[in-house]
């Protein structure tokens, strides 16, 4: 519908607005109308203006309206799905199919996008000093010249007490970020629960409807005693449409609680081995969330009894595993530059009779730029049981991308296996992996999980830097797949 019919734009409200807001707007827009320009007969802005008031004010006509909206309004997402199976055989057995799902923005909203809300929460703790915050200062100052003049940014440090570096403020002067940035100083231990707290405070400063709402922390260590206190924070403020993203600098922090730290936000978590890397880290990261057109993507957990959610992962536009455990998939926002996709594994239980199965994707977000709050779509992929079934090969894209998610499967298992003492386990399955990188082509890889196999031989068990370098390397292998097929 175009803005001359769209009568929530002309009064600039909500299409959830309450009556009195709706007579509050046509006040205020009317009084904007000198006396002699108030005749609808001969000017056309001030007749629109009495038709949106007119049909918006009258409850019925409203109604009928809303419905006409939603026939004719764009679609807010594209939604693809691609299957390893559409048919399945009649069998006594599970039967596993993967579904790799894109997410995009329609071609017409590509260069819609939100000012930036950007909070960095950087570790200034005493293991931070030295080459380690000369270079988050330098990649902040760095960062500085990525934003837009409607941007807002902010800056917290933190060691066992926080402190506002730069409050949330459009950036006027970057000799002032620069001198702010410049002045910080390791000292202290680490509590992460006091950076992201009053990182918060700061973000919500600002009005969060109307902004991209991110918080990234920097830190090279664990936090102390608060670890459940930064867990729920970063649950309750998701809801808020507040993101994070977390990155651990060389090889002390705690991997599996900053992917849980992120997961509810549907945010990054990534290894930064080299100081030197944090520019790109964030300079990457930034890229993206200036693009964001669909806020606090969620899929609901709600499948039919025959099929059996196991595994989830977001494959771009980073790659991350998904948390299944809720009501919700969190799966973060989506970005004009490329598509949100995730894979999902899933099992159908034995089916004695043929049928179809309808499997729904059913979708919430927030698209700002349509005034869109909690709105709700779905997308139906069928399933067809039969008794005789062609075989047909599994489309390309998703045979790689499952390859490549196994082969960061099998490396988690390794240290599953290693913290439970079965060594010789873990020993047999990094062999495993090993033999799969070198097939893959992934040297660099494969002679990492080489040494380490050596060492849980020898020593009895893997390095950190050797862990954090297969997790988050296989891991981006599946990330890599999906870019290369996108860019063909």
């Amino acid at each position: 519908m175009t803005g001359e019919f769209n009568y929530y734009r002309i009064l600039g409200v909500d299409p959830q607005a309450t009556p009195d807001a709706i007579r509050q707007a046509f006040a205020e827009l009317r009084a904007s109308f000198p006396e002699g320009m108030r005749d609808a007969a001969v000017n056309p802005a001030y007749r629109r203006l009495l038709n949106a008031y007119e049909v918006l004010n009258n409850p019925e006509r409203r109604s009928t309206y809303d419905s006409l909206l939603a026939e004719t309004a764009l679609p807010a997402l594209a939604i693809d799905i691609v299957s390893s199976r559409d048919q399945i055989e009649l069998a006594e057995s599970v039967q596993r199919i993967y579904l790799l799902v894109d997410v995009r923005v329609p071609k017409q909203e590509a260069k819609a996008g939100l000012p930036l809300n950007l909070c960095l929460v950087v570790d200034r703790s005493t293991s931070m000093q030295g080459t380690r915050l000369s270079c988050v200062k330098s990649a902040v100052e760095l960062i500085a010249d990525k934003l837009a003049a409607e941007d807002i940014i902010s800056v917290i440090t933190f060691s066992d007490r926080a402190e506002v570096v730069l409050p949330a403020a459009h950036l006027d002067s970057k000799a002032k970020l620069v001198g702010q940035i410049r002045r910080i100083e390791a000292s202290g231990g680490t509590e992460i629960y006091q950076g992201l707290s009053a990182a918060v405070k700061e973000m919500r400063k600002l009005p969060l409807q109307k902004y991209a709402n991110h918080l990234i922390l920097l830190t090279d260590g664990h936090t102390y005693g608060d670890a459940d206190e930064c867990l729920q924070l970063a649950q309750q403020v998701s809801r808020q449409g507040i993101g994070f993203s977390a990155f651990g600098i060389g090889s002390e922090w705690n991997d599996e609680f900053l992917d849980r730290l992120v997961a509810s936000s549907g945010g990054q978590s990534g290894f930064i081995e080299s100081p030197m890397q944090i520019v790109d880290f964030l300079q990457q990261r930034i890229t993206g969330l200036g693009t964001i057109y669909a806020k606090n993507l969620r899929l609901l957990s709600d499948f039919p009894k025959s099929v059996r959610l196991q595994h989830g992962f977001k494959v771009a536009p980073f790659a991350q595993p998904l948390q299944l455990d809720g009501s919700a998939i969190q799966l973060g926002d989506v970005e004009g530059r490329s598509p949100l996709s995730f894979l999902l594994e899933v099992d159908i239980e034995p089916q004695p009779v043929e049928t179809r199965i309808n499997i729904p994707l059913l979708f919430i977000a927030d698209i700002p730029s349509q005034q869109m709050q909690e709105r709700t779509f779905k997308h139906h992929h069928q399933i067809y049981v039969l008794t005789d079934v062609a075989k047909v090969e599994p489309p390309p894209s998703l045979v790689k991308a499952v390859r490549m998610l196994n082969m960061y499967r099998m490396n988690e298992k390794v240290w599953e296996e290693v913290e439970a003492g079965r060594l010789d386990v873990a020993t047999t399955r990094m062999h495993r992996l090993t033999t799969r990188l070198l097939e893959a082509g992934e040297t660099q890889l494969a002679h990492e999980a080489q040494s380490e196999m050596e060492r849980l031989a020898q020593a009895g068990t893997m390095s950190l830097e050797g862990r954090k370098r297969l997790k988050y390397g296989t891991r981006a292998l599946v990330n890599r797949t999906i870019s290369l097929d996108y860019d063909d």
